[in-house]
């Protein structure tokens, strides 16, 4: 057998696999973590015997004859048809996210905010209402408000943390319950099992976004919740060179916000889809600097006289640290801090003089950011505004990537100190 007949043979041993995993993926074994992470999702034997998955850069796949289109509608086969409704590696990803999750299927997105829009607009409709939590990503609270308000959506915010409130705002129209947790920038932490109870409880979905968190740090559905949602941007992609979002849950319940994606387009691209893949075999890793790095920088920022509150919950004098050190395995590399008697202007002297953090958005890469949120995220805000998302003139958000710890707490003393 020559090359040729060797590939074509092992093309046509694994075409089903190169969509959907099979059996020889062994994902059904994979327990820890980083081998989840590692393998959960892939074919034992890949197409061309190579150790990573293909990029398949095609808008299109064909049928052998019209009997195989017929097949693949009626028997529902789970194979590539056109890109806009699912490619092969992105399946692949996908389990492998599931699995990390603990769910039963996970669909991947373009964005995180591709992927919450998409979940919104599919669970709900005009005359249903939701409820989430004030300090929830900002971004969600704009769509929720601002978007699905124009289409008879109505919208509750209540307290962060106040359950009896979230409780009492539930009513027979109630579809969806969200939080985030940590919350950005406060880095707040809710009883994330008490927060499905309640869910549970009043027949209404639950869904968390645990971007900051990740699957290291916290298993929402572990805790009961129904739907997990990842900006995949930050740390499950860790490297600040992708776009993608992904949400985890039960199969039934994501198959229609699958067929939303494809209606609305918002398709990860193949590219993306290997680099987020790339991204994830190092996930535990990466995150073990990360929580090393997040908790080191807030000590240190909370025994510095320059610094008069210090937003993290691995440490004791945030209002989250017991809860969050009862259900979380580690607190991430996002840490919030506010300088005394600090303008804004003074504020920026500081981002401005750190040398090893690069001023920009986002966070959950190698590198690390950092912002002033008066500025980056809410300058065309008013004063009362950002006062009533708790947003302080005097606040600096930083986003620790994998750099050697001391050099980062050295590089802040000299900011501070200078």
């Amino acid at each position: 057998m020559n090359q040729l007949q060797r590939i074509t043979a092992l093309k046509d041993q694994t075409e089903f696999s190169l969509y959907a995993p099979t059996q020889d993926s062994q994902q059904t074994e994979l327990q820890n973590l980083s081998t989840v992470a590692v393998h959960a999702g892939e074919a034992r034997e890949k197409y061309g015997s190579a150790i990573t998955d293909p990029i398949f850069c095609s808008s299109t796949f064909t049928f052998t004859d019209t009997q195989a289109v017929i097949d693949y509608i009626e028997q529902k086969q789970t194979r590539a048809e056109y890109g806009r409704y699912g490619s092969p590696g992105e399946k692949v990803v996908e389990t492998k996210l599931a699995t990390l999750d603990g769910a039963e299927d996970a669909v991947l997105f373009s964005s995180g905010m591709a992927a919450v829009t998409a979940l919104l607009l599919t669970k709900l409709q005009s005359g249903d209402e939701v409820i989430f939590f004030d300090e929830c990503y900002h971004r969600t609270r704009q769509f929720c408000t601002e978007r699905l308000g124009r289409l008879g959506v109505i919208s509750h915010q209540v307290p962060t943390g106040d359950y009896h409130a979230m409780e009492e705002a539930i009513n027979g129209n109630t579809r969806l319950l969200i939080s985030e947790s940590p919350t950005n920038p406060h880095l707040s932490c809710i009883d994330v099992a008490r927060f499905a109870e309640i869910g549970h409880r009043n027949d209404v979905e639950t869904v968390i976004d645990a971007t900051l968190a990740t699957p290291c740090n916290l298993k929402p559905i572990d805790l009961g919740v129904d739907y997990v949602l990842h900006s995949a941007t930050k740390y499950l992609g860790g490297h600040n060179d992708l776009l993608a979002g992904s949400i985890a849950g039960p199969a039934e319940g994501l198959a229609p916000i699958r067929k939303t994606r494809g209606l609305l387009g918002s398709v990860i691209s193949p590219h993306c889809t290997y680099l987020l893949s790339r991204g994830l075999k190092t996930l535990e890793l990466r995150m073990d600097r990360h929580n090393q790095n997040g908790l080191e920088i807030a000590r240190f920022l909370e025994n510095h006289p320059r610094i008069s509150r210090v937003f993290y919950p691995g440490i004791e004098s945030h209002p989250s640290y017991r809860l969050a050190t009862k259900q979380m395995s580690g607190f991430g590399g996002l840490v919030t801090f506010e300088v005394a008697n600090a303008d804004w202007r003074q504020t920026a002297d500081v981002v401005d003089a750190v040398k090893i953090p690069r001023i920009g958005p986002s966070l959950g890469g190698a590198e690390s950011l950092i912002e002033q949120p008066l500025v980056m995220s809410y300058y065309e805000c008013t004063a009362e505004q950002r006062a009533a998302f708790g947003i302080t003139d005097n606040m600096i958000r930083i986003a620790l990537g994998i750099e050697n710890t001391t050099d980062l707490v050295d590089d802040l003393a000299q900011a501070l100190d200078g």
